[in-house]
C-alpha cells in the first residue's frame, strides 16, 4: 500500500530519510485525475530515481475562472490504485490550509516565456504554477521533476524558473501520450461528450497537417488559418489561439533554422484543450 502524506512534515521527514541513505527522488506534480499520461511520467521516473514521489494538489492559484477549479475532477482513491501499478513510493495529497496557510503572501512572479498564449488568456495561472511548483520541490527536497510535454509552455516555464532561482532540480520533459486517434491524454477529456470526444482528435490532426504545410514551404499564415478553419467546420465552438513559436522562448518565430512549435488552444463541448507539437 502506498503511503499517502497529508503534511509537509511528513513528506520532508520521509525524503530526508531517502536522502541520507544517498538515494535519489524523483517528483511527477499533478492535479490527479490521473491517465497513463501521468503514469508514463511516473514510469519514467521511477526508472531514472531511486525514490519516486507523486503529488496530488488541485491548485486553486492557477485557475483564473473559479467555475473551472469547482468542476476539476478528483478521485483520490482511483488516483492511489493507478500509482500502485507504476509503483511510485509515496503519494503527497495535502490540504490547501498546508499548502498555502492563513497569511501566505508569497507569490512567485514570472515575465517572458509565461506572458503569451496561455499566459495571456489565463491571467495571473504561471505565476500560480510557478509558487506551486516551487513550493512542491522544496517540500519534497526533489533532485528531478517530470512534466509532460502536452503542456509545453507550462514545461518551458518550469526550466526558467529553476534556472532562474538555482534550484537544484532536474526538470525531464516527457513525450505527450495520446489516444489512438491522436486526442491527448488530459484529465479534462473525462468532460467531453461522446459527440464531443468524437470530434476533438480534430485539433491534432489539424494543426499536424499544417506544420506538414509549412515544412513542405507552404506560407506559415495561410497553414495556421487553414487548420483554425477546419476545427470550426468540424465543430470546434472557438479557436483561442493557433501559434507558430520559437520552442524555447515562446516568441514568435519565422526563422526555420531554430526549433519551433505549434501550439493550440481551442473550446469544443465546453472544454478547453490544448496540444502543441514541433515543427
Amino acid at each position: 500500500m502506498i503511503p499517502i502524506l497529508r503534511t509537509v512534515a511528513d513528506l520532508r521527514a520521509l525524503a530526508r530519510g531517502w536522502k541520507a541513505r544517498g538515494e535519489t527522488v524523483g517528483v511527477v506534480p499533478t492535479m490527479g485525475a490521473l491517465h497513463d499520461g501521468h503514469l508514463s511520467l511516473a514510469r519514467r521516473a521511477r526508472a531514472e530515481c531511486d525514490r519516486v514521489i507523486t503529488t496530488i494538489f488541485v491548485n486553486p492559484k492557477q485557475f483564473n475562472n473559479p467555475e473551472d477549479l469547482k468542476k476539476y475532477p478528483r478521485n483520490e482513491e482511483a488516483d492511489a490504485s493507478l500509482l500502485a501499478t507504476v509503483p511510485v513510493d509515496a503519494i503527497f495529497a495535502p490540504s490547501v490550509e498546508e499548502v498555502y496557510p492563513e497569511g501566505f503572501i508569497t507569490t512567485v512572479s514570472m515575465a517572458g516565456v509565461a506572458q503569451p498564449l496561455e499566459g495571456h488568456m489565463r491571467p495571473g495561472h504561471f505565476d500560480g504554477v510557478a509558487t506551486v511548483v516551487t513550493k512542491l520541490f522544496g517540500m519534497s527536497l526533489a533532485d528531478r521533476g517530470y512534466f509532460g510535454q502536452k503542456d509545453w509552455q507550462q514545461l518551458q516555464v518550469v526550466l526558467r524558473l529553476v534556472r532562474d532561482l538555482n534550484l537544484p532540480v532536474e526538470i525531464v520533459g516527457c513525450e505527450t501520450i495520446r489516444e489512438a486517434d491522436g486526442l491527448a491524454m488530459s484529465s479534462r477529456n473525462v468532460r467531453l461528450t461522446p459527440e464531443g470526444r468524437a470530434k476533438a482528435p480534430v485539433l491534432y490532426a489539424a494543426i499536424t497537417r499544417a506544420a506538414e504545410d509549412i515544412r513542405a514551404g507552404h506560407a506559415d499564415r495561410m497553414a495556421i488559418r487553414e487548420a483554425a478553419e477546419t476545427m470550426r467546420a468540424a465543430g470546434f465552438e472557438r479557436v483561442e489561439y493557433i501559434e507558430l513559436r520559437d520552442a524555447e522562448t515562446l516568441m514568435p518565430s519565422d526563422d526555420p533554422r531554430r526549433p519551433r512549435r505549434m501550439l493550440a488552444a481551442a473550446w469544443i463541448d465546453g472544454v478547453r484543450l490544448i496540444d502543441n507539437i514541433p515543427v
